[in-house]
């Protein structure tokens, strides 16, 4: 698409182009069948008839979409096609002329004379085309509105995933500001190292994440980061692990963050000993699949509070735009301490996770506490 000062100058169409090809082919073809199909030899001359009065149709049908009956000038569009009837007409009279001066059979001069029975003929065919230009006028402003419904709509995506990233940015930066005033007050030697890592993710908020995909090793050294940092603040078993090949692989920024927060914000509840929160990023099998594993002591509905806030909300919505037939989101909370001996529980639990989290020793830690899971897949976009 151009541009032209503030008009927008549209390429044609394919759906335009082969109306317009099947405009000039529909006369030739019809002629030669119903009046020459015993004489292929005017066939070519018909088809270059046609060609050289395919201009004035073309004209035409830009001249009184555009001028006339964009703006509402029907007194106009009805002079404009009077106008293109007789010059039709003149030009295909010159046309006729032409050709017979060549050697014609009988039938042929009889066609191409300028008697009545074909100025009545061509008079006929005349405003059958100006009747096919407005019709593939009509097919042309179809194809515009289509693209410019299209174009808006992509457009507004655009400008929602720019709205929710700026959401996310001031959301991370919040609850990382937190971490390192919590540092501080405890006056812990850590806190530099906690400053240069969040000097490392704002280098990674300002100038790398601003694009449509990136890297998904540069997001993965973003959650390390952040995690680094969460070990720092916290006393509690912290395990995050890469498996699969990632290198070469574009993803869109932030659609893993929220999730990893809300795992620390569950496990790190001060009500809850030995807190742990295992994440797991796997690459393969055309998807990436994030599992977030951390320990909890909220119930079902406080954890439903929990995973309705702005980060885990702007993280949906993320994954509605950007895959919206393709991410699979699946929340697992195990029951809590007074129900854990339930062996049908168990069981139940056990087969919904076990093609989550292959590794034994993972599961057995699910299983044996109250804990809280997050799987992520999204599919297809992945090579």
């Amino acid at each position: 698409m151009e541009y032209d000062n503030d008009r927008i100058k549209r390429p044609t169409s394919r759906g335009e182009l082969t109306a317009w090809a099947a405009f000039i082919a529909i006369s030739p073809l019809v002629c030669a069948v119903t009046a020459f199909a015993t004489s292929p030899d005017i066939w070519p001359a018909l088809l270059v008839v046609s060609i050289l009065m395919f201009p004035i149709y073309f004209f035409y049908s830009r001249l009184i979409g555009t001028v006339f009956w964009a703006r509402g000038r029907q007194g106009g569009a009805f002079l404009l096609t009077i106008l293109t009837f007789l010059i039709a007409h003149a030009l295909l009279l010159s046309i006729y002329f032409i050709i017979r001066l060549f050697p014609l059979t009988p039938l042929e001069t009889k066609w191409f004379s300028p008697s009545t029975p074909t100025l009545a003929r061509e008079s006929v065919w005349i405003l059958v085309n100006l009747v096919l230009a407005i019709a593939i006028l009509h097919i042309r402003r179809s194809i515009d509105e289509r693209d410019a419904l299209n174009l808006a709509l992509k457009d507004n995506t655009f400008f929602k995933l720019k709205y929710l990233r700026a959401q996310m940015n001031p959301h991370f930066l919040f609850n990382t500001l937190n971490s390192i005033y919590s540092l501080s007050m405890q006056q812990s030697q850590k806190t530099p190292e906690v400053v240069v890592r969040l000097a490392d993710i704002m280098r990674y908020l300002i100038y790398e994440c601003d694009e449509e995909k990136i890297p998904l090793d540069k997001e993965i050294e973003f959650i390390r980061n952040y995690i680094e940092i969460e070990k720092i603040r916290h006393n509690a078993d912290i395990r995050f692990t890469v498996e699969g090949l990632t290198a070469g692989i574009m993803i869109e920024p932030f659609l893993f963050i929220s999730f990893v927060e809300n795992g620390f914000k569950h496990a790190m509840d001060n009500t809850f000993s030995d807190p742990f929160i295992y994440i797991t990023l796997r690459v393969g099998d055309g998807q990436i699949v994030l599992n977030v594993i951390n320990s909890t002591s909220a119930g079902l509905h406080e954890t439903a509070k929990k995973m309705s806030g702005k980060g885990i909300a702007n993280s949906r919505s993320l994954l509605e735009i950007l895959y919206p037939d393709a991410y699979e989101l699946d929340i697992i909370q195990t029951e809590k301490e007074e129900n854990r001996n339930s062996q049908l529980r168990i069981r139940n639990a056990r087969e919904r996770l076990e093609s989550l989290y292959p590794d034994n020793h993972t599961l057995n830690v699910i299983l044996s506490k109250s804990a809280f899971t997050v799987s992520l897949v999204i599919k297809s976009k992945v090579a």
